[in-house]
């Protein structure tokens, strides 16, 4: 068999086993189980209000249960350890069915709730919370809820710290479903911390108070500017050639670029032969007339705008005079 469905089967035992000590031994104040397999059989340890009824008279009822036991969920030799719960008032499971045995009785909810938690936390727990699912009051379902002192919910705490418990009540109306969660006392919480007193804390060395942002922002009135003859000055030694080379380079390149600029202002001076002179004055005169051409196309073009103008004018006035 699968490891998978071999869980699954023990789950689905030990619930059994559960519903079966639950339905047995719900007088004598069942208040849990713990089952473990060792090579010598079952080992269950019952905890319990009332050790005397589990064992009954002689040792006659839990020889029946053991017996039982074998025949049911074919357990190989279960030794039965029945231990009584030192305060049932902080076991989940005896205060669960205590609660819905007081609703079947004809306790007010209200009244039971308050009740019930108000003993919890009088013998000692750090927090408890009491639900009621169902028909309370009416034909309506419900939820009324009963919180005392500090519980958790959710995580490995709500898990491992608190102890739930659950029951049924049996009404006319329908059953109602009892929950019960507690936070026993000295119970260790993740978010626990704790002062110690009287604890020799070794002197701490206070740490010479450095120059702060202001006092680094702040500039110095007596700053002095670097000349650059100063840096000049501090040029390594090792440096000194470059610098010599670097200047030798920069003469060649000045001596070059003057020669060309002689060599251009000579070009510059050269004489222009005649012919050319002469071109260019028939081409200054050849433009000098078609500019005045052109100035007298457009006084004319004016001269004739006027004259459109005048006339447009005068028939203007000549309407006027008609229509008065």
């Amino acid at each position: 068999m699968a490891d998978e469905h071999q869980f699954i089967e023990d789950g689905l035992q030990r619930s059994q086993i559960d519903e079966f000590f639950a339905e047995e031994l719900g007088r004598a104040g069942y208040g849990g189980m713990d089952v473990a397999k060792t090579p010598m059989g079952t080992q269950i340890v019952l905890k319990a209000e009332k050790p005397g009824m589990v064992i009954g008279k002689g040792g006659k009822n839990i020889r029946k249960v053991t017996r039982q036991l074998e025949e049911r969920f074919n357990l190989d030799d279960p030794q039965i350890d029945v231990q009584e719960v030192d305060e049932p008032d902080l076991n989940a499971r005896i205060v669960a069915d205590r609660l819905a045995n007081a609703l079947e009785r004809g306790w007010y909810f209200r009244k039971a709730g308050h009740t019930t938690i108000d003993r919890i936390m009088d013998a000692g727990a750090l927090g408890a919370e009491i639900k009621l699912n169902g028909k309370v009051t009416g034909a309506r379902s419900r939820d009324e809820k009963f919180n005392r002192g500090y519980i958790k919910h959710n995580g490995e705490p709500a898990e491992e710290v608190v102890d739930t418990g659950q029951g049924v009540a049996v009404m006319k109306l329908g059953t109602i479903g009892v929950t019960v969660k507690i936070i026993p006392p000295g119970a260790q919480l993740p978010d626990d911390f704790s002062v110690a007193e009287d604890v020799e804390v070794e002197a701490v060395e206070q740490i010479a108070e450095t120059e702060g942002v202001e006092d680094l922002l702040e500039e110095p009135d007596d700053e002095k500017v670097p000349d650059v003859g100063d840096d000049a000055d501090d040029v390594p030694a090792e440096h000194a050639g470059e610098d010599d080379a670097q200047e030798a380079i920069d003469e060649e390149v000045v001596e070059e670029v003057v020669e060309e600029t002689a060599d251009t202002a000579n070009a510059q001076e050269e004489p222009v032969a005649t012919g050319d002179v002469d071109d260019d004055e028939h081409a200054l005169d050849a433009d000098e007339e078609a500019t005045d051409d052109v100035e007298t196309e457009l006084s004319e073009l004016d001269e004739e705008v006027e004259q459109e103008a005048a006339d447009l004018v005068a028939e203007m006035e000549a309407d006027e005079e008609e229509d008065q």
